[in-house]
Formats: structure tokens, C-alpha cells, sequence
């Protein structure tokens, strides 16, 4: 942390999120919110996509927080939402995985992802955004081929594709910030952390 800030704790498991704040220069440590995540989603049923992601975010967040007084606690989440609404979770099998990237072929999907910080136990800052993903037509082969290279790797990914990796492979295009799609958005977090002095201004 900056000279007089305060330290930075990640409420996530996630590979993505560390590797995003390690390669910034972010001081921080991770901690597992230990959320259970389906039942979190069943009590939020009917909410929005992006109001989903957003409480996901700060469940996991004050989830930290409550245990950690003195810290900022970064909780961070992302929905996959298709064009007719449906919202996709993470695959559970690569059976699963093979259906949901058919269903998402040749078509454009929102990827929501939302960060919380909390402090001492309440949110003090949020944000939220969105990216839009354009799904090339995908043959059942190339669905094939992709997930014997990336099964089971992406079945801690929502939308069953890693942007860094091979799942590149299936856009065509993409609208929105690289980051958000990675599953934070990385420059407004920064943007806050250093009014914190977490980071130098």
C-alpha cells in the first residue's frame, strides 16, 4: 500500500481477478468470501442482471469485511445474461458447457461485472458495467475441438470461454472494456483505491 493507506483485500478465489490486480501493481490479499453462491442467486431471483452481479459483489465483499475490521475488501462478480434473458451459470459439465456455447453461437450476449468495496462491514463504493460479446457461428466441431483443450479449466468461467486464452476464439466482436470481460472493472477500482492511498496518486 501507499505510505498512510490501508490494506486491500480481495474477497475471490478467482485466478483472473489476482492475476488483473498483481499485473497492475495492486498490493492486496485474497480471501475466499465463502458464499454459497446458488442459494445467494435463488434469493435474488427476478433481479436484473446487472443488479445480480452488483449484490453478488457485495455479499461477498461484507462477507469479508464483517471478519476483517480496518480493511478495504474488494468483492467482485459477473453474470452472463443471452439476448432473451436467460442467465447462464457456470457449467457443470462439459456436456453443459457444449450446450451453452450453442445456444450462445451466432448470437450477442451481455457479460455483466460488478466490484464492491467494503469497509468495516458496509459497502463504500460500488460499480458496475457491462460488455457486450458477439458470438461467431460455431460449428459443433470447433465446440468439440475448443473444449478438449479448455474443459475443465472453464468450468469456473461464466460463458464457458477465458478472453485471455482460446476463448478469444469465439467472438467476432466484443464492445466494452477487456477488463469487465476478464470479470472486474479494473480502471474504476484503481480510480477509487487511490483516493485511498492504496495506490499513489
Amino acid at each position: 500500500m501507499a505510505d498512510g493507506g490501508v490494506s486491500l483485500i480481495l474477497a475471490s478465489g478467482s485466478a483472473s481477478r489476482r492475476a488483473m490486480l498483481t499485473a497492475a501493481g495492486v498490493p492486496f490479499s485474497a480471501e475466499s468470501p465463502g458464499v454459497d453462491e446458488d442459494a445467494a442467486k435463488a434469493s435474488l431471483a427476478g433481479s436484473s442482471p446487472r443488479d445480480l452481479a452488483d449484490a453478488l459483489a457485495e455479499l461477498k465483499a461484507l462477507r469479508v469485511s464483517a471478519r476483517r475490521p480496518g480493511a478495504l475488501v474488494l468483492g467482485s462478480d459477473s453474470v452472463v445474461a443471452l439476448a432473451d434473458g436467460t442467465l447462464l451459470d457456470k457449467p457443470q459439465s462439459r456436456e453443459e458447457a457444449a450446450d451453452h456455447l450453442r445456444r450462445m453461437s451466432g448470437t450477442r450476449h451481455e457479460l455483466w461485472s460488478a466490484a464492491v468495496i467494503a469497509e468495516d462491514g458496509r459497502p463504500v463504493w460500488r460499480h458496475v458495467e457491462a460488455a457486450r460479446m458477439h458470438v461467431r457461428p460455431l460449428s459443433y466441431s470447433f465446440i468439440d475441438r475448443y473444449l478438449d483443450v479448455e474443459w475443465p479449466a472453464i468450468s469456473w468461467c461464466v460463458g464457458c470461454y477465458r478472453i485471455e486464452g482460446p476463448g478469444v476464439q469465439l467472438f467476432s466482436r466484443i464492445e466494452g472494456s477487456q477488463f469487465t470481460v476478464l470479470g472486474m472493472p479494473l480502471l474504476p477500482v484503481l480510480d477509487f483505491l487511490r483516493t485511498r492511498a492504496v495506490l499513489p496518486a
